[in-house]
């Protein structure tokens, strides 16, 4: 019998345009701000924007999965995508929100239904294609990051030209994906978007979405302000941007390694103290000592936001018994973790609006690795979501 499985590399593709878009902006914020008058917290609401999104529009996800089904409903997330990038080249405002809706809507529905594909289509490789998945992630930030100013200069054509090309690897993604997922109809058995009973009283779900939404939260903390927190401390716009970009290598070097040296631990929990000390470490370089030594801190935090994402994403697979409870604990996951993340971006605009200087949003990064370790150990338990029903 025909394998009907999708190619990974269709799927990873399309994982890829997951962050591409949404990395686009922080590179190039500053010289947003001076063109649409955005304060500090009225940009920090334009990059958490994309976030917030993740987490509202993923509670609609399961409702569009029994509408499409999964593989014609990512086809749709990427032409929202695209669309998004292309509303952003209209010199408003407004506009600039509008596509960071569209787009930020596409990609809520596109990171809930990845981790249950790779459930579904996937079963024997799922840890190594969450390690991919995790660093298309991670890589579609560090090549946004690296090559927005650059290709800005190169161009002379300005930050909303620039910022809307990164659309252009979804249209690829679209072409790769779509012909794969004709027959997804066929499938069959269960309906993939039906609701799983108890799943929101379920603890260990809850714990899942807290690692998901802590690790998240310090990571599009970063992603956002990173560049102006470099500029701020005397780098050039092309050198801060480089920096995101090393910190999002870093981050794509840890999402690979992350899965296979969690297997390898008798004690899962041992790779999220790590991740977890390492952040620390970077954190506290880029406090005290921001202008010495900062390639370094962008790796140590770099490295230990992007294993994370792996074994956060990697949870929502292994705690899950079957693709239908996958969807779902993704769904919950995303949506309750993004509206968490979704509060760093305009928290750190915030509080460097108040108090002038970035002590404090990155205080702020460092209180946050409390709950987020207490939520990694118990998301790290070998066990399935709502046990005494599936055991």
């Amino acid at each position: 019998m025909r394998d009907r499985r999708p190619p990974g590399a269709a799927l990873l593709m399309a994982a890829l345009n997951l962050r591409l878009t949404v990395a686009a902006v922080p590179p190039v914020l500053n010289q947003v701000r001076h063109t649409t008058g955005l304060s500090s917290a009225g940009a920090g609401l334009l990059t958490a924007t994309p976030v917030l999104c993740f987490g509202l529009v993923a509670l609609a996800s399961p409702r569009l999965i029994r509408r499409f089904s999964m593989g014609p409903l990512l086809s749709l997330t990427l032409l929202a995508v695209i669309g998004g990038a292309a509303v952003r080249l209209v010199p408003d405002v407004s506009a600039l929100f509008l596509g960071t809706i569209l787009l930020g809507s596409g990609i809520a529905v596109g990171n809930v239904l990845i981790p249950g594909l790779i459930k579904r289509d996937f079963p024997r490789q799922r840890v190594l294609m969450t390690a991919l998945y995790s660093v298309a992630l991670s890589g579609g930030a560090s090549v946004t990051a690296g090559f927005t100013v650059p290709i800005e200069h190169a161009l002379g054509a300005g930050w909303r030209l620039t910022v809307a090309l990164w659309g252009v690897p979804a249209i690829l993604a679209v072409l790769l994906w779509t012909p794969h997922v004709r027959e997804e109809s066929a499938r069959g058995a269960v309906p993939e978007g039906t609701p799983v009973a108890g799943l929101w009283r379920d603890r260990l779900a809850w714990s899942v979405t807290g690692f998901m939404g802590l690790q998240s939260f310090g990571f599009y903390a970063l992603l956002s302000w990173l560049p102006t927190i470099a500029e701020a401390h005397g780098f050039s716009p092309s050198h801060a941007g480089l920096l995101l970009s090393m910190a999002s290598l870093a981050g794509m070097l840890g999402a690979f390694l992350a899965p296979s040296f969690e297997r390898r631990l008798r004690r899962a929990g041992v790779a999220v103290v790590l991740c977890i000390l390492l952040c620390a470490a970077g954190y506290t370089g880029l406090l005290l000592a921001p202008r010495t030594g900062t390639l370094l801190w962008c790796l140590l935090f770099g490295f230990g936001q992007g294993a994370p994402l792996a074994l956060a994403l990697g949870y929502i697979v292994a705690r899950a018994p079957d693709s239908r409870h996958a969807a779902q604990l993704s769904t919950m996951a995303q949506s309750g973790g993004y509206l968490i993340a979704s509060a760093a971006p305009f928290a750190m605009g915030a509080l460097h609006g108040a108090t002038g200087d970035w002590d404090a949003p990155i205080i702020l990064l460092l209180v946050s690795l409390v709950p987020m370790l207490f939520t990694g150990l118990a998301a790290s338990r070998d066990r399935h979501i709502l046990a005494p029903a599936n055991p």
